[in-house]
């Protein structure tokens, strides 16, 4: 249930126009300091996540949902593995999400 929330989340705050959507934008976004969180799928590059990890400072939190590109793109409506939420509200929201499901994984064992 939580999976389908992170999607309607990227979607929602893709339709409020407070997504940075691609490498370059969301790269963008970090070094302008608008990005609050950046969303990574599943199957990105390795090289890529290293890259959008370093631009983020350690700063702006950067996760790898479980969804594929594909996944993502279905839910945001554009093409793209690496997204960068720019809006306080879904950031938190999402950071809320993960922290739960890193609660439920720790808990689990």
């Amino acid at each position: 249930m939580q999976n389908n929330k992170i999607l309607s989340y990227l979607g929602l705050a893709r339709k409020a126009g407070k997504l940075a959507v691609g490498f370059a934008a969301s790269k963008e976004a970090c070094q302008k300091n608008t990005a609050k969180f950046v969303a990574v799928a599943s199957d990105i590059s390795a090289k890529s996540l290293k890259e959008i990890k370093y631009f983020s400072g350690g700063i702006v939190p950067v996760e790898t949902v479980p969804f594929t590109i594909l996944e993502v793109s279905a839910a945001i409506g554009i093409k793209a593995g690496i997204v960068a939420i720019c809006d306080d509200g879904f950031a938190n929201a999402l950071v809320r999400l993960f922290e739960s499901k890193k609660e439920e994984i720790t808990n689990a064992d």
